[in-house]
């Protein structure tokens, strides 16, 4: 049905040339007579039997599944609804088979009433392969190749084209239309598409580009600074992907910002078992000195600098046998001596040898840092063989204990920033009350 002009009043200008792309609706049905009105009744109630016929057979059905089928399968397709859903499809399609046969019903009326249930019939078959792939999902998600290879986005972007190609059909079958004319249609709106769906799309090849590269997996652990996300990936969707925060907050980050902003991913630190230690201790120059006769004597009797001041004091000796005159060797300046930096950084590497919580088969090292306005550093570097928080922070602490409390035996001290205890202490030479 055209849009018509009648006697004295005419569309707007800017109309008309609207009215000429809208499609032939037919002219208006008319009335039906009483008994082909009594027909379709009983038609309709027809089909309504057939759907509680149908819902009582779902119940068997279900029964039937529930023998056959793994448990969690009955399960996902029990909650995502598939077959009352499906059911649904032949009372609609034996009302769309029956109009036709009901006599003195208006042609343009069983027509109207055909292209009802046929978009009807579009939705729910829409409905029933959503419910299907969600199923198929929910499946999927249970097993373990789930974990590095989520296919969440594609079953997203999936439904995304299926409920468009459904709303499609639905018009097309309203509109008496081919589904190209309304195709041809969104042809020429590809800028405006492009724009709305410019997010999803970016989303859709980032999502492909995360997962086909394995660049992250729901359970992972990320640091994403731009957005405060600190956490365990929970969900990977065509969106978004959401971060639960160690404070338990929940970071969602649009899926397409991983491919424009840099992120860490702490999977293999945990696949490996090697968890890095890297901690600097600020050690006061002004305590740092050569090692008396007496200090290597006590040295010699700890168990981890035995064999390094064996080892030490004849490499020492050679050396100043060789180069230097007997007549010299009275300057400290001409000959080798052991200080106590260097017997504790000995000490410690010894001592981190040692732990069974460190990785040996990693690196393992005691470093001397740049000496800097707060003294010079001694860094630890190691790989704890714990990778869970708690252990690795209890086993890091331990260490550390140790470390600060054994430096005082080697006469150095540890620098810290002066507090106001350090002032109000009394001073050798300090005659104050």
């Amino acid at each position: 049905m055209k849009l018509a002009v009648s006697d004295g009043w005419r569309l707007p200008e800017w109309v008309e040339p609207l009215a000429a792309f809208l499609p032939d609706w037919g002219t208006p049905p008319a009335l039906p007579p009483l008994s082909a009105l009594w027909t379709l009744t009983w038609l309709l109630l027809g089909a309504w039997l057939l759907f509680l016929a149908l819902k009582t057979l779902n119940v068997r059905l279900t029964r039937l599944l529930t023998r056959h089928m793994p448990s969690f399968w009955t399960d996902v397709v029990l909650e995502n609804n598939i077959l009352n859903r499906t059911m649904v499809v032949f009372p609609v399609l034996l009302i769309n088979r029956g109009l036709p046969v009901i006599p003195q019903l208006p042609i343009n009326f069983v027509d109207g009433l055909q292209r009802l249930t046929l978009a009807t019939l579009a939705v729910i078959a829409a409905r029933v392969i959503g419910a299907v792939v969600d199923a198929g999902h929910d499946i999927y998600q249970r097993y373990p190749i789930a974990e590095g290879r989520p296919i969440k986005g594609y079953v997203q972007v999936f439904k995304l084209v299926l409920y468009i190609a459904a709303g499609l059909m639905a018009l097309a079958a309203l509109a008496n239309q081919s589904p190209w004319f309304f195709i041809s249609g969104l042809g020429a709106m590809t800028a405006i598409i492009l724009l709305i769906f410019r997010d999803t799309i970016l989303s859709f090849v980032a999502g492909v580009q995360l997962v086909n590269n394995d660049l992250v997996r729901v359970g992972d652990w990320i640091e994403m600074p731009q957005f405060n996300a600190d956490g365990d990936v929970v969900d990977i969707a065509l969106n978004v992907v959401r971060v639960q925060n160690w404070d338990r907050t929940i970071t969602v980050i649009p899926t397409h910002k991983f491919l424009e902003h840099a992120f860490k991913n702490w999977r293999n630190m945990f696949e490996t078992g090697g968890r890095r230690i890297k901690r600097t201790l600020a050690i006061d120059m002004a305590s740092v000195r050569f090692l008396t006769s007496e200090e290597i004597s006590r040295f010699r009797r700890f168990l981890l600098l035995h064999d390094y001041i064996v080892a030490k004091e004849e490499d020492i000796a050679t050396w100043n046998e060789a180069n230097c005159p007997g007549d010299r060797t009275d300057v400290v300046a001409n000959t080798r001596h052991l200080t106590n930096l260097g017997t504790l950084r000995a000490y410690i590497l010894e001592y981190l040898r040692r732990n069974p919580y460190i990785d040996q088969e990693s690196t393992v090292m005691v470093r001397q840092m740049e000496p800097g306005s707060q003294g010079v550093g001694l860094q630890i570097y190691v790989f704890c063989r714990e990778t869970a928080w708690v252990k690795y922070e209890g086993i890091q602490s331990d260490i550390f204990d140790h470390i600060l409390a054994i430096v005082p035996e080697f006469s150095l001290r540890i620098f810290q920033e002066p507090t106001g205890a350090d002032f109000g202490k009394s001073w050798p030479g300090d005659h104050r009350g």
